[in-house]
């Protein structure tokens, strides 16, 4: 599995993007592990509570995870992980 980070996601990890080898079940583990990894910041960016931060756009694929099970969205080895603070522009 790759994991890939965006704008400020990226500067809370400090790298561009992560292989894991033992691919977690879901997405609710991923981003716990990652959170453990990186630490407060990176753990209030795509946590709101014990839920998704709204705050964030996490595609598994290209899909959107909201669209998908959310943090229950099941993982696989071969997937791309993307995550993205959310944007607004004008």
């Amino acid at each position: 599995m790759t994991v890939k980070y965006f704008a400020t996601i990226r500067t809370y990890a400090g790298e561009t993007e992560r292989r894991i080898d033992d691919a977690p079940a879901g997405m609710r583990e991923l981003l716990t592990s990652l959170a453990a990894r990186y630490g407060t910041a990176f753990r209030r960016a795509v946590f709101s509570g014990d839920q998704l931060s709204g705050e964030i756009i996490i595609l598994v694929n290209g899909r959107n995870v909201v669209h998908l099970e959310g943090l229950d969205t099941p993982l696989e080895a071969g997937d791309e992980v993307s995550i993205f603070p959310m944007v607004a522009g004008g």
